[in-house]
């Protein structure tokens, strides 16, 4: 019987053929392991300076603002509540001067709650044409329109205010067209796609379960949408509307352009007025750093930064809720 022979040579020198042809895979795994954990390491270490540099921003602004803002209180002996209750802005009088921001700090108040009215039932009553009226066609209309409104410089927005809408209200509704009713106007067309936006995520986010539980027990379209869909995205609803707030209390340019600039406290709609934000655009370039005038603009700024805080913590707490 003819066997094939193998001798202790052609052992060996098939475990070390073998050995080579295992080599280079143990070599690329040890390479594609030391790659996948270099490339963790520098990704995070990439996010953690990202992080770093974003929290030291909001901290470094937060203590230039307080400091700032602060100056005119401590150091040039500024009465904090005559400052927010007080009637009367008169900075230049050298022999008086009066540093009163109630009317400014109405203002903003104002026209931010006021557009808030206009763009809340506008935003929601969109979303809601574009989920549940008319979902397959919906979003080709409005997409565009909302895109085209977030695309539009603000000062665009002002200087069609200016050169429409004041006209307007001058010549049909009465007063000198500058006035609250102009700038909340141009307000909540501007916070419009951030309420539409958030809404429409919002609704778009319900699990069908609740429409098909709905439709189900009986209840009509309108009766799905009132009662079951919009209370079960109210949070994300109340936070979309927070976030459009947030904006216009911030806004300067197209506000400035259209509501007047009067340190007077209005009585109507159709008087004028002036915001934080536009008494600081308005004064800032016409005062000596560190002169009282100033520091109390910082200090308007400072009210400004408060406020933003607000927002925020508010937006947060509806988020818990929305968790919940």
């Amino acid at each position: 019987m003819c066997g094939v022979h193998i001798y202790p040579y052609d052992l060996i020198r098939g475990d070390w053929l073998h050995m080579e042809k295992l080599a280079p895979a143990r070599e690329r795994l040890l390479k594609s392991s030391k790659d996948r954990m270099g490339g963790e390491f520098r990704g995070r270490v990439l996010v953690i300076l990202c992080a770093a540099i974003m929290i030291s921003a909001t901290i470094a602004i937060t203590i230039f603002l307080c400091t700032k803002g602060l100056q005119s209180f401590i150091k040039n002996n500024v009465n904090l509540v005559e400052f927010i209750t007080s009637k009367n802005w008169n900075p230049t009088n050298h022999a008086n001067p009066q540093y009163g921001t109630l009317p400014f700090i109405f203002g903003s108040f104002a026209v931010t709650f006021l557009s808030a009215l206009i763009a809340a039932p506008l935003g929601i009553g969109g979303a809601i044409f574009m989920t549940e009226i008319a979902p397959s066609w919906g979003r080709k209309i409005l997409q565009p329109v909302i895109e085209l409104l977030v695309g539009i410089p603000s000062v665009v927005y002002g200087f069609i205010g200016l050169s429409i809408l004041v006209p307007f209200i001058r010549e049909n509704v009465g007063g000198l067209g500058f006035s609250l009713l102009s700038g909340m106007i141009v307000l909540s067309i501007m916070i419009l796609p951030t309420v539409t936006t958030i809404a429409t995520d919002a609704m778009s986010s319900i699990p069908k379960t609740l429409r098909e539980g709905s439709y189900a027990l009986g209840a009509t379209r309108w009766q799905t949408i009132r009662k079951v869909l919009i209370p079960a995205a109210l949070p994300t609803l109340l936070t979309a509307i927070v976030l459009g707030m947030a904006r216009a209390f911030g806004e300067a340019l197209a506000v400035q352009m259209v509501i007047g600039n009067v340190r007077d406290l209005p009585s109507s709609l159709l008087d004028a007025s002036a915001t934080l934000t536009t008494i600081i655009t308005l004064n800032m370039g016409h005062t000596t750093y560190g002169s009282v005038e100033n520091n109390t603009l910082w200090s308007m700024g400072l009210i400004l930064l408060i406020m933003s805080f607000a927002f925020i913590l508010l937006i947060r707490y509806l988020s818990s809720r929305r968790k919940v």
